[in-house]
């Protein structure tokens, strides 16, 4: 009984998972800050949104601030994206997901006069049945740019630990799951087993089997 209670909950468990890894789960991951002369660069930005509050009015302006702290609109999404007046301009491609969570931006053909810092300002507006209620959100990306790409083996290490460890526990729920079947399949078949030397039995030494042996 236990051991199928176990198969259970580990079948459960790798439901779960599969689960989990197959739905859109928005994460709030930060922005690379690192950009090479000629390549094209996301600008990340992510405000991630409870599911009643999906239905959101969003508002997401993007500002390039210059040397002297004066923020300049170079980009705007207002039901739909729209970019600005600017050196940016043509050169800025919008890369956020259907639901908004997600509100990056894409620079082409970086320039060393990329380099600064930017402001994604994330409004939204949130009709609820009694009220209304608004949040605004900033994120600050400190773009480098550089001629040549430097390396980062500390980004590539993580990604490979990661996918390692994920690889390591799915085969170890599925060496779990199979150790737990066949040793149900064991159980049943020595049952069975039993069951059939007991039929095999004749009747009237079947009687015997119970009647204590005195002397």
């Amino acid at each position: 009984m236990r051991t199928r209670i176990r198969v259970i909950l580990y079948s459960l468990l790798l439901l779960v998972l599969v689960v989990q890894v197959s739905r859109p789960v928005c994460v709030d991951v930060p922005s690379e800050t690192e950009a090479v002369v000629g390549n094209p660069m996301k600008l990340t930005c992510i405000s991630c949104m409870k599911r009643e509050e999906v239905s959101a009015e969003t508002r997401v302006d993007w500002y390039y601030i210059s040397p002297d702290e004066e923020p300049i609109p170079i980009y705007l999404f207002d039901g739909h994206p729209r970019e600005l007046e600017g050196p940016w301009r043509g050169r800025l491609v919008w890369n956020g997901s259907k639901d908004l969570q997600e509100l990056s931006i894409s620079i082409l053909n970086v320039t060393m006069n990329d380099t600064g810092t930017y402001n994604c300002v994330v409004f939204r507006q949130f009709e609820f049945d009694s009220y209304s209620h608004s949040v605004t959100k900033t994120l600050v990306i400190n773009l480098v740019v550089r001629e040549e790409a430097s390396d980062d083996t500390t980004a590539l290490y993580s990604e490979i630990m990661m996918y390692v460890l994920l690889v390591f526990l799915t085969c170890w729920l599925l060496v779990e799951m199979v150790y737990c079947y066949r040793k149900i399949s064991k159980s049943d078949e020595q049952a069975q087993d039993t069951a059939t030397n007991y039929l095999a039995i004749p009747s009237e030494n079947k009687d015997n089997l119970g009647v204590p042996v005195t002397e």
